[in-house]
């Protein structure tokens, strides 16, 4: 038989909203109700009827509560075969309840972390008690219904009604299937912490976990499923984004928004990242927001059209005001003056988030992509270069203008699909090739693209791998690029820096390079 009664219920959880109402419901359908700690207190106080777990097994909680439902009488309860002749006799003899149903949410571990407790307070918060609870029942799910999440309350209320007090065999499985992933994630949250703590870049075994945020539309494509996870150390981003207006998030969106933001981070001057696929279509550093905008804008305006904007800076009115003029799938900031927001308003597409702060570009962390059968995991690109780390290469030094826009677009074209050539001009892109599988490809197509708008004269050349041959150097040069920057290290470089030298232009070396594919 799949339906399974509920006589008998364990409840004890952190998260208590909803509890009593659920609890009322099965005390008055003649569930007993066993219970511990500020669980108890709170039904008590509704008086809602409830054997605390100590006087149900004889023994009391000690050490602070680490020990309380670990005893036979409860997991005998949970574990036990209710179709085993020799379970029935081992609960009989030992006087051990049969629980039907198990209410536990875990201490809040994740939310301790997020919220920077220390060490000492993240330990503490690790529950043992209720995962073994929790495994236990998902075990015996052909008996025991068991609930992790305030969620599933309503569930369990409704096959009660619509069966005389039981769940369906279905409805078990589901939740257990359910409580595993969630004592998965828990225990990757912790494992994840604690590498973190000791400063393990790449453990083994890697534990990974995420907490569905939102189930979307479709993946890249219309006939692919697709949700978002948030999982990992918390950074400011897309997962941690109040969205102010605007319809549901798409996958590509998330994507494109993430690299967005990712970008805009780089600079310290105020700054906007327009991107579109999750390339750059322009990015520029100004004095203020609106000017920067304007210099983003002028790269590729064709391409930003339907692109995700993001600022380093609260968004102002000035910079909303050609934001608006503009159509644009989201625009993600740290946050927004009452009237930009209200200028954004009008445009009712559009999504506006907003973070409160921004990501550090210099946090470690790892990142991660599936193959098939398998992950690829890496720190996060965090590699940086000042000007003092660069090789002049060149009979020609840099002038200090040309030395700070190759800064500039080294900063950008750590955040271009390889092969990737950024041109910048007073601290603004004016063209970008990005994804070829040639350099010197990347090179035309970005001086071509350029061409249509700002134009690449008096330019500088950025490169995020070295160039294998002089004719991508060439390229640019003909462009109208009067100094490069890039990591160099090919055995032709003598080669490029003649060509360099021949031509008058400036070059230097990073000794960095910055592959993203």
């Amino acid at each position: 038989m799949s339906d399974q009664k509920i006589a008998c219920a364990l409840i004890s959880v952190s998260d208590k909203s909803g509890l009593v109402e659920f609890a009322r419901f099965l005390a008055e359908n003649g569930v007993a109700i066993l219970s511990t700690g500020g669980s108890a207190k709170m039904l008590r106080e509704s008086d809602i009827a409830v054997t605390e777990v100590s006087d149900h097994t004889g023994f009391p909680e000690i050490m602070d509560g680490r020990v309380k439902t670990l005893h036979p009488a409860i997991h005998g309860g949970l574990l036990g075969r209710r179709d085993s002749k020799q379970h029935n006799l081992a609960m009989s003899i030992h006087d051990i309840t049969p629980i039907d149903l198990l209410v536990v949410n875990l201490y809040p571990f994740e939310e301790t972390v997020a919220r920077g407790g220390d060490f000492d307070a993240c330990i503490e918060n690790i529950d043992v008690g209720g995962p073994a609870l929790i495994r236990g029942a998902s075990k015996n799910h052909e008996f025991v219904t068991v609930v992790t999440g305030t969620g599933d309350y309503q569930a369990v209320m409704d096959e009660m009604k619509k069966n005389k007090g039981a769940t369906t065999l279905a409805l078990r499985r589901r939740l257990a299937a359910r409580a595993y992933a969630r004592t998965g994630a828990y225990d990757a949250a912790i494992a994840g912490w604690f590498e973190r703590e000791l400063g393990q870049e790449l453990p083994d075994p890697l534990a990974m976990g995420g907490k569905l945020k939102q189930t979307l539309r479709y993946g890249e494509n219309p006939h692919q499923k697709a949700a978002f996870y948030t999982g990992g150390a918390a950074r400011p981003g897309i997962a941690s984004a109040e969205q102010l207006q605007g319809k549901e998030l798409s996958f590509n969106n998330l994507n494109d928004t993430d690299a967005a933001f990712e970008l805009v981070a780089e600079f310290d001057e105020p700054a906007i990242a327009i991107i579109k696929h999750a390339n750059p279509a322009g990015v520029a550093e100004a004095d203020s927001l609106a000017a920067a905008y304007a210099s983003a804008l002028a790269c590729d305006p064709v391409s930003a059209f339907g692109g995700i904007i993001a600022a380093n800076r609260e968004l102002d009115a000035d910079t909303a005001r050609q934001i608006a003029e503009l159509f644009a799938e989201v625009v993600i900031a740290p946050g927004a003056s009452d009237e930009a927001k209200a200028i954004l308003a009008g445009k009712k597409a559009l999504r506006l988030l907003l973070t409160e702060s921004m990501p550090d570009p210099t946090a470690a962390g790892l990142t991660a992509r599936s193959l098939a059968g398998g992950y690829l995991v890496q720190t996060r690109d965090t590699g940086r270069v000042l000007q003092k780390d660069l090789k002049i290469v060149t009979k020609r030094a840099p002038t200090a203008a040309e030395m700070r826009d190759m800064l500039f677009g080294w900063k950008v074209c750590k955040h271009v699909k390889s092969n990737a050539i950024v041109y910048t001009r007073d601290s603004a892109t004016v063209g970008i090739g990005a994804g070829q599988m040639s350099r010197v490809d990347s090179v035309r197509i970005a001086a071509h693209k350029s061409s249509e708008h700002a134009g690449t004269q008096g330019s500088v050349v950025a490169s995020d791998a070295f160039f294998p041959f002089a004719d991508g150097l060439l390229a640019a040069i003909e462009a109208g690029a009067t100094a490069a920057i890039h990591p160099g290290g090919s055995i032709r470089d003598e080669e490029v820096i003649k060509a360099a030298d021949e031509a008058g232009i400036a070059m230097v070396y990073t000794g960095m390079r910055h592959f993203r594919h």
